[in-house]
C-alpha cells in the first residue's frame, strides 16, 4: 500500500495522472524517434548516391528491384517527416528529386537504346553541330575536339556502352582528319588537340574500370 501511494505521489509531482503516464509511454513506443528517422534519411541518401554512381547498364538490369527499394524507403520517410529537422526535410526533398530526375533519364536512355541512332545522328549529337569531318578545315578541328570533350564531360555519367562507342568513333574520325591537316596548324593548336585526345582516353579508361569493378561486386 505504501509503495502504491509512493508511486502515485511521484506521478502527481510530475503532473501526470496514471492514465496520462500510460498514454505518454504508449505514444513514445509507437512514434519513431527523431534519431531513428535521421538514420533512415542517411541510409536513403547513401542508397541514392550508390545507385546513381552505378554503371548505367547494371542499373537497368536491377531496375524493378531499385524502384521497389526506392518506394519502400521513401514511403517510410514520408510517414515520419514530422520527426525530421527543417534542414533534413530539405535534404530529403532534394534527394528524392535528384533520384527521380536520374531515373527519368535512365528511362529515356533505355527507350533510346531500342531505337538506335545512325552514326551521323550520333556525331551531330556529340558535336552539337552538323559537320562533315573529312572536309573540316584545319582551323576548325580544335573547336570540334573541344565540342566532343564538352559533351563527354557533361554527359558521361549517363552514357551507355553504345554512347561511349559512338564518341570513340567520332574521336577516331577527328584524329584521321587531324593527321591529314596537322601541318597547317601551329604548335599551340596541335598541343591543345593532343591534350583533348588524352583527356578523352582518360575518361574512357576510367569508365571501363568503374564498370568492371561494379560488375565484380
Amino acid at each position: 500500500m505504501k509503495r502504491c501511494l509512493l508511486s502515485l505521489a511521484v506521478l502527481a509531482a510530475l503532473g501526470l495522472t496514471p492514465l496520462a503516464a500510460a498514454a505518454q509511454q504508449s505514444t513514445s513506443s509507437t512514434t519513431p524517434t527523431s534519431s531513428a528517422v535521421e538514420r533512415d534519411l542517411r541510409t536513403f541518401v547513401d542508397w541514392v548516391s550508390e545507385k546513381m554512381d552505378k554503371a548505367e547498364a547494371g542499373a537497368r538490369r536491377e531496375w524493378p528491384k531499385m524502384m521497389a527499394d526506392f518506394d519502400r524507403q521513401s514511403q517510410r520517410l514520408d510517414r515520419a517527416t514530422d520527426s525530421l529537422s527543417v534542414q533534413s526535410k530539405r535534404e530529403y526533398a532534394a534527394e528524392k528529386a535528384r533520384y527521380k530526375a536520374w531515373a527519368a533519364e535512365q528511362r529515356r536512355l533505355e527507350a533510346q537504346a531500342r531505337e538506335p541512332e545512325t552514326a551521323q545522328q550520333a556525331q551531330d549529337r556529340l558535336l552539337n553541330e552538323n559537320v562533315v569531318i573529312n572536309r573540316a578545315r584545319a582551323t576548325e578541328l580544335p573547336d570540334l575536339y573541344e565540342r566532343l570533350l564538352a559533351t563527354t564531360r557533361e554527359q558521361r555519367r549517363q552514357w551507355t556502352q553504345r554512347d561511349w562507342a559512338a564518341a570513340s568513333e567520332v574521336l577516331s574520325r577527328l584524329n584521321g582528319r587531324y593527321e591529314q591537316v596537322r601541318q597547317q596548324l601551329g604548335l599551340e593548336e596541335r598541343l591543345r588537340i593532343r591534350t583533348l585526345q588524352g583527356e578523352f582516353r582518360t575518361l574512357e579508361g576510367a569508365r571501363a574500370t568503374k564498370e568492371y569493378l561494379s560488375e565484380k561486386e
